[in-house]
């Protein structure tokens, strides 16, 4: 599914992040950048180790070896990945949504949108952040995710937003979301 909003295009595809060919990638990181399971290791896995050399670089100049926070995010090189960019964000655990849960995995989204436009990025693939392991509920990280990125691109020229969704399932529930987007 595959809709414009201002001149940009924002589409959903089911498929393997790493084989993207978007300029970036966005990797659903963990705080230490050193990389982890899920989207986060085959990152790590397929764009092979100057991934790690950099990102512990990262995380010692810019971040003062300190924990990459929470709906932050940072660029790095793709390497052996077709993208030529990973922008590492971290997603919030999901604890019943007591937490901030949803505006921290907005800032996820748009702090990585705010990255790669600084950086000339006009093609971009994202995970479903946060919807794995730190059992953030599909339906709801879906609305989410579609609302701050179309926030985004209604704020002007960017270029093409990918979802790149791993399951049935999940792009059933993204394009749930989205077709209801599209109604508002």
């Amino acid at each position: 599914m595959k809709i414009s909003i201002n001149g940009n295009t924002l589409e959903l595809k089911i498929g393997d992040i790493t084989k993207q060919t978007t300029d970036a990638i966005v990797n659903a990181a963990i705080g230490t950048l050193l990389g982890g399971g899920g989207v986060d290791g085959a990152i790590h896995r397929a764009a092979g180790p100057e991934l790690l050399e950099e990102c512990k670089k990262v995380r010692r100049d810019l971040l003062e070896g300190e924990l990459l926070a929470t709906g932050k995010a940072v660029i790095t090189g793709g390497y052996n990945l077709a993208s030529k960019h990973v922008i590492h964000t971290v997603g919030p655990v999901w604890h019943g949504g007591a937490n901030q849960e949803e505006k921290l995995l907005a800032d996820c989204y748009r702090n990585s949108l705010q990255l790669a436009a600084a950086n000339n990025i006009k093609s971009i693939s994202f995970p479903s952040i946060s919807t794995g392991v730190y059992r953030f509920p599909v339906e709801l990280a879906s609305e989410i995710a579609l609302r701050s990125i179309r926030e985004f691109l209604n704020e002007g020229r960017f270029g093409d937003v990918t979802m790149m969704l791993f399951s049935d399932i999940d792009f059933g529930k993204f394009q749930s979301s989205l077709e209801k987007l599209v109604q508002q």
